[in-house]
């Protein structure tokens, strides 16, 4: 049976960690076939926190060492979704 994932980060505070999360983001890049990214608090104004949702591809070996990189990371709170199909 197939599955998929889809991974909901919150980032407490974008300033600080956006280095290093985008830096891993880039590292695992070949198994995120989607991202969808929000953090505007009005049209005008963005906020410190930010929301981003992943679906990944790929193997749940390789979902693993991705999720531990992501959970390293202070600051970022991860929730995860497993579908199988």
């Amino acid at each position: 049976m197939k599955e998929t994932r889809i991974i909901g980060l919150l980032i407490r505070d974008r300033i600080k960690e956006a280095g290093k999360l985008q830096l891993t983001l880039s590292k695992y890049a070949y198994l995120i076939k989607s991202r969808l990214g929000f953090h505007e608090l009005s049209e005008n104004t963005c906020s410190r926190m930010g929301f981003i949702i992943l679906h990944l591809s790929g193997k749940a070996e390789e979902w693993q060492a991705f999720e531990t990189e992501i959970s390293e990371i202070g600051g970022v709170e991860m929730q995860k979704m497993s579908f199988e199909l």
